[in-house]
């Protein structure tokens, strides 16, 4: 786990500069390899084998180097299978599989991998990069002046290094010879799963699963909590494993003073029996991180923004006891948590949106529980983006999802959750992270005190072709400009767009057919 960066050139200097960008996504440890036309460099966040999995990581002979940013949870599987072929592995670390599985199956060895990661491997045809099927771990590459590939993990370290920049696209791999390959395709809804209370019992078994997947680590685990059905279910689940090992479960959760998260969560904590945190922070503290918090998360996307700041306080937090933590995020997308989808003309096609927002995840959500997590030197894992659940979850009809008669959203999801936790949490409507933290009024309120009506006018359209949907966006696109300065016209086009800002709200500003981002 860490930060992955490099380049198809003997590019020593340039690759430290990116690692040392890059410090706060591995504060352990750094690595660095120089070959004839590639260089390798690393930032490490030990999770698996701390004293043994430096890296680059190299096969016996060396022909075969690696660098990982993620975890592979059936790596002992793998290590089982790759040892009885007779390979020889040097250390206990998830991330040494690769060199030796590439070996065995050349680039596509991404479809034995179950996990989230982001790789590049030297190999004696050239290099090869690999990001996870839903993007969980980011990647972004660019060409230099001469012509050369560069990629790091984050594109604030990339950009001085690169004349041109994109997102490297999720479940995808690269080779020098044949480009990008496609390896993963969400699965199409057959909704074949007619039956709720099979559904119900292939959804907690596969859930179950993939959590305790999520808890092998090597050094302490922990959940984030924020009183709301699917971060509350991971931790009960958490809790149920754990009680059978004798471990404790820490949980965390932030907001402001007498916000509903924070009782919520007590309350969760209470019935679960975590050792339970949490952080209750002011206006002023949430005013004074917004520049932090829109450089770290590299967006400027409204929704996103409100959502990071919390993210931000409770990573911090967590960070003072653990080193992983299980998360809740996912659960939205696959199973219909956000409010907007009950309009009737999304309701009429819901399956198809939320293929969409799941698909565009890794940009949005996905992007800001990174980056805001990494910004701290802290793993997050979500069981519900798990292939084995995002199998489910087309198979589930959308009328499991927010009922047909109640309109209830996640109604399955509920119904899976009532073996475990209160029926008042159970109960408790969808509130988006930034409406539950109370983070979402306070933002909104101080950019409709900052920003006149005639200013936002004026200034909605800030680069050709972007629109933006809000003062408060106008706010964090200013940072967002601070941040990135002359060079904000190549990166915004990257910006993911989320789909609602508000409870019910369908909010889709952004590029224009044929400006910045179609060119």
């Amino acid at each position: 786990m860490g930060g992955i960066a490099g380049a198809t050139a003997a590019r020593p200097a340039a690759v430290g500069r990116m690692l040392e960008a890059m410090r706060h996504r591995g504060p352990d440890d750094h690595g660095l390899w120089v070959g004839d036309a590639v260089t390798l460099g690393h930032r490490r966040l030990a999770i698996i084998d701390p004293s043994g999995g430096r890296q680059p990581i190299a096969n016996e002979d060396g022909t075969v180097r690696v660098v990982f940013d993620g975890e592979i949870y059936n790596y002992r599987e793998l290590r089982e299978e790759l040892t009885a072929r007779g390979h020889r592995l040097a250390t206990a670390s998830d991330t040494e599989v690769l060199v030796h599985l590439y070996e065995e199956e050349g680039p596509g060895l991404v479809r034995r991998l179950y996990g989230m990661f982001a790789f590049a491997l030297a190999t004696p045809d050239g290099l090869v990069l690999a990001r996870d099927p839903l993007g969980i771990k980011p990647l972004y590459i660019g060409r230099g002046a001469g012509g050369e590939l560069y990629f790091a993990s984050e594109i604030g370290a990339l950009l001085p290094h690169v004349e041109s920049i994109q997102e490297f696209p999720p479940g995808h791999y690269w080779t020098e010879r044949d480009g990008f390959v496609r390896y993963y395709e969400l699965p199409r809804a057959t909704n074949d799963l007619e039956d709720p209370e099979r559904a119900v019992e292939e959804l907690i078994r596969r859930l179950r699963a993939a959590v305790r997947r999520r808890l092998v680590a090597d050094v302490p685990v922990g959940v984030f909590l924020s009183g709301g059905l699917d971060s509350s279910l991971i931790a009960a689940l958490v809790a149920e494993a754990r009680a059978e090992t004798g471990e404790p479960v820490h949980s965390f959760a932030v907001g402001m003073e007498g916000s509903e998260d924070l009782e919520r969560a007590r309350a969760v904590a209470r019935h679960i029996g975590s050792i339970h945190h949490e952080y209750v922070f002011t206006r002023e503290e949430l005013l004074a991180l917004l520049p932090e918090v829109v450089r770290r998360l590299e967006s400027f996307d409204a929704a996103l923004v409100r959502s990071a700041v919390p993210t931000y306080l409770v990573s911090r937090l967590a960070r003072r006891y653990v080193k992983v933590v299980l998360s809740g995020e996912g659960a939205d997308e696959l199973f219909g948590g956000y409010q907007y989808l009950k309009r009737p003309e999304i309701r009429a096609r819901l399956q198809e949106e939320l293929r969409e927002i799941t698909l565009e995840a890794h940009n949005t959500n996905l992007q800001r529980v990174d980056r805001m997590t990494m910004a701290h030197g802290l793993e997050a894992r979500m069981p519900f983006l798990s292939v084995s659940l995002l199998e489910l979850a087309w198979r589930i009809p959308p009328r499991w999802k927010i009922h047909e008669r109640s309109g209830t959203e996640k109604w399955i999801l509920r119904q899976a959750a009532r073996r475990f936790l209160p029926e008042t949490i159970v109960q408790r409507e969808k509130a988006k992270f930034a409406i539950g933290t109370g983070v979402g009024p306070a933002l909104e309120a101080h950019a409709n005190r900052v920003i006149s009506d005639r200013e936002f006018a004026a200034a909605r359209e800030p680069l050709p072709g972007l629109e933006l949907g809000s003062k408060e966006e106008l706010l964090y696109f200013r940072l967002f400009r601070e941040a990135f300065g002359t060079r904000t016209p190549l990166v915004a086009p990257l910006v993911g767009r989320s789909r609602s800002l508000n409870p019910g709200q369908l909010y889709r500003p952004g590029w224009r057919r044929g400006a910045i981002k179609d060119a």
